[in-house]
């Protein structure tokens, strides 16, 4: 199976993009961040003709989540039980079952600053995130918990941590949170940077922070045993982060060999061969 998320940021504004891109990478799944396109405006059409069926959930100009698949799409559920709104509950997650793995893909709240009320609802969103995972891990699955969490894990996550002092994204609070998170069993799955020596997934588009490489891994993959076990590569697709208009946060993408996930549907794609080590942070 071939996992990927991606903050789009603008579905209708990356479309051309996003159509190339899948066309290009096939991946079995995709989770979007960041749609800012609502539900009866996605382009389902469009990437209906690529073979994929779309879950999506949004509330328009801003946020948003989907889940695109080719290997089924059931059991779709939007939001969670529990999830705080600021005041009432945003677009920012979606789950569903695909090809026997279930998918999460979500967007937490940016938190601002640290003086903000947009900071105690992110961490209040993280904390509801973990009791709404806890529960949907009971079933059994396989389970991903994919998407931009806004979070940097580490000081290893940021090119110049010194720059971050005072601002959310690197805080304790915000990283115990994703600990808590993980400690539900999740493993962090840590990409491929394909360039330099940190897998950074976003960054500004101001002052060439790009070209400079000086960005932050706040788009995660954190997954269970059963689908980390099977995992042969993950990357960081640059690529999607050159040229003109792009998103300012990259894709990541999985392969991983998950038992059992895919007997009832057949691929004629060749798996992405990649010779680079993969880190499997078991934090």
């Amino acid at each position: 199976m071939r996992l990927a998320t991606w903050n789009v940021n603008s579905v209708k504004a990356r479309l051309p993009r996003l159509l190339d891109w899948l066309a290009e990478v096939r991946p079995d799944v995709l989770c979007l961040q960041e749609t800012k396109c609502p539900d009866g405006s996605f382009p389902v059409t469009e990437v209906g003709e690529l073979g994929y069926s779309v879950a999506s959930h949004s509330d328009g100009r801003w946020n948003g989540v989907a889940i695109l698949s080719r290997i089924g799409l059931t059991d779709v559920v939007v939001g969670f039980p529990g999830e705080p709104g600021f005041p009432a509950p945003e677009a920012r997650a979606i789950t569903a079952t695909c090809g026997g793995l279930r998918v999460w893909s979500v967007y937490v709240p940016n938190g601002r600053s640290l003086d903000s009320p947009h900071y105690e609802y992110k961490l209040a969103w993280l904390a509801a995130l973990r009791e709404a995972v806890r529960d949907d891990l009971r079933s059994g699955a396989p389970l991903v918990v994919c998407g931009d969490f806004n979070v940097a894990p580490t000081d290893a996550d940021v090119w110049d941590p010194t720059l971050f002092i005072g601002s959310t994204h690197v805080t304790d609070a915000e990283r115990r949170a994703l600990a808590a998170l993980r400690e539900l069993g999740l493993h962090d799955v840590v990409p491929t940077p394909m360039k330099g020596p940190h897998p950074f997934t976003y960054w500004d588009y101001r002052a060439g922070m790009f070209h400079q490489n000086k960005g932050m891994r706040i788009d995660l993959v954190y997954a269970t045993d059963a689908f980390t076990a099977g995992v042969r590569s993950a990357y960081v697709d640059r690529e999607a982060r050159k040229g003109k208009g792009p998103s300012d946060h990259a894709p990541i993408v999985v392969d991983s060999d998950l038992p059992d996930a895919s007997d009832s549907f057949t691929h004629t794609d060749t798996p992405l061969d990649t010779d680079t080590p993969l880190d499997i942070d078991d934090d």
